[in-house]
């Protein structure tokens, strides 16, 4: 289990993390909170699904929001450099896209996700991604692939 790897692998290198989610919800916190223990490494999540959180809470920038839009690879990385501000964390994963089944333009299709994962020392890596099938499933995607790109960006501390 991805998060399981993830708690265990930050408890092992003294690392704390937290999220900043808007699609997901907060799935990616509820599955990281599964796990027993999870709250030595884990400091919380900011869910943002109104761009006002995203803006007043993460720290995103108006002009990102209205010229890019919520779902973009800027507003992705500026949640999650947010996020690690305001948690004062080690790292941070963000994620902003369409789940659908409503929402979706040609420009910006349903299953289409920004994933960010910063770190105190800035952004490290965002990955848009397009993800298939319904609702559910986009979501499900998106949990298991911020999952393991902060694994990644831990291991590679």
């Amino acid at each position: 289990m991805l998060a399981e790897k993830l708690v265990t692998l930050a408890r092992e290198k003294n690392i704390t993390f937290g999220t900043a989610e808007s699609c997901t919800g907060g799935l990616i916190s509820a599955a990281i909170t599964d796990i027993s223990g999870a709250s030595a490494v884990f400091w919380g999540g900011i869910v943002s699904y109104d761009n006002r959180v995203k803006e007043h809470l993460l720290g995103v920038e108006h002009e990102t929001l209205v010229t890019l839009g919520a779902v973009s690879a800027k507003t992705a990385e500026q949640m999650a450099v947010g996020a690690v501000r305001a948690l004062s964390v080690d790292f941070a994963v963000s994620v902003t896209g369409i789940a659908g089944p409503g929402g979706g333009t040609p420009e910006k299709p349903v299953g289409l996700v920004y994933i960010a994962v910063a770190s105190t020392k800035g952004v490290i890596t965002v990955k848009e991604n397009h993800f298939k099938g319904e609702r559910e499933e986009v979501r499900r995607q998106t949990v298991e692939t911020a999952l393991s790109m902060l694994i990644s960006a831990i291991e590679e501390t």
